[in-house]
């Protein structure tokens, strides 16, 4: 694979790091002369905190409406039943506040307002898909009037990406749809409202922003640039997690980890491709409902020890980063998963043996199968990080 020559970038203009949530969001409301504000929200901060209750007060009479049902992989179903609320309100800007889930939903609501998308079966004709040939086939399409505000509370990284990923229900997998509008207009990270978040999902969705860094330091097309931003993202998430671990009201090193979340996501949106871990992810996610960090936690270390044989020079740098230069790197991500206390095996998170076909097989449907530095070429390529995924004790 040859390097990116060239870097895209998003159309975010704005990131606030580490103001309060009310105020950030009501400021970019005003910035953006917004008066119809939809929120999109996380339900057990709207029913066990008051941060919901502050943003609506923030919002003052710009406030229009709110959702707060979105599940797990959001749904087609669900992100449909938002979109409606947000159309009936005639919303001029979305804001979610929430985790991944969350996000992601937020943003494809803006597709489903700009292209009145009204049934399950009017995604499909946006949804990226790898082609018989297999080829990632990315749809055109107009961008999205209104646009969204995130506001983060896990540390997955959507909020930086114009790519969202939504489950078709009937076939059980997660599929991407992307246009470089569907990228907020801003970010707002503020680690204050993330002491609300479980320390499982903190800490797991942690380790899948790890993951971003390794998928990119570990690249074979990437860059100078996206190389440094990888190497510094995992520098900052090696420290900040433990820390957070440690001690739960620590803001620094929620912020850290935050802020080690933003550069892990720019490697990405910069052209550099994610590889199997992420693809092998989007599978057990959207196939088996495991929560969107913990398939980062299990697959990540064996993706590595997988890739090895050629992108070992590049792994280097990763041991370098973690902070223990001529280590392996497979190792160290394993044991600093471990030291989370995070699951590390397919069987923790309920994937046995008996999937492994049928998950190696979907995972050909996705399109960073097609990325990985090891070449893959069809799903029996797959069964050995699979198998090495499930020996984990």
């Amino acid at each position: 694979m040859q390097p990116i020559l060239a870097f895209d970038l998003t159309a975010t203009e704005k990131v606030y790091i580490g103001e309060r949530a009310a105020s950030a969001i009501a400021a970019e409301a005003e910035r953006l002369d917004a008066r119809r504000v939809f929120l999109l929200t996380s339900r057990s901060l709207k029913e066990n905190t008051d941060e919901i209750r502050q943003i609506v007060d923030a919002l003052g009479n710009r406030f229009a409406a709110s959702y707060d049902g979105m599940p797990p992989h959001a749904p087609r179903s669900a992100v449909l039943e938002a979109a409606s609320i947000a159309r009936d309100a005639d919303a001029d800007l979305v804001v979610t506040v929430g985790g991944g889930s969350v996000t992601d939903a937020g943003k494809i609501v803006t597709i489903c307002l700009k292209h009145n998308i009204r049934n399950v079966e009017d995604f499909d004709a946006y949804r990226v898909f790898v082609n018989d040939a297999g080829e990632v086939v990315k749809p055109v399409f107009d961008a999205p009037d209104i646009r969204a505000v995130i506001c983060p509370t896990t540390l997955s990284g959507g909020e930086f990406n114009p790519l969202s990923g939504a489950t078709d229900e009937a076939i059980k997998l997660k599929q991407g749809y992307e246009q470089r509008l569907m990228a907020p207009v801003s970010v707002v990270l503020d680690p204050a409202l993330t002491v609300h978040t479980p320390e499982w999902l903190f800490l797991s969705t942690g380790v899948r922003a790890l993951d971003h860094a390794l998928e990119a330091l570990g690249s074979l097309e990437s860059n100078y640039y996206a190389d440094g931003m990888a190497a510094s993202a995992l520098s900052l998430l090696g420290d900040g997690l433990p820390r957070v671990k440690a001690d739960p009201s620590d803001l620094d090193a929620r912020l850290k980890c935050q802020v080690g979340v933003w550069q892990s996501m720019l490697p990405l949106l910069g052209g550099v491709q994610m590889g199997l871990s992420h693809a092998i992810g989007h599978v057990l996610g959207g196939s088996f409902d495991v929560p969107h960090g913990y398939c980062s936690c299990v697959m990540a270390p064996s993706v590595l020890a997988f890739n090895e044989p050629v992108n070992g020079h590049k792994q280097e740098r990763i041991a370098a980063a973690l902070g223990h230069a001529g280590e392996r790197a497979a190792d160290l991500v394993d044991q600093f998963i471990r030291n989370l206390g995070m699951p590390r095996s397919l069987e923790a998170v309920g994937v046995s043996s008996e999937n492994h076909q049928l998950v190696a097989e979907n995972t050909m449907l996705d399109f960073w199968a097609r990325t990985n530095p090891r070449t893959i070429e069809k799903a029996e390529d797959i069964l050995p990080v699979l198998k090495m995924a499930s020996e984990q004790g």
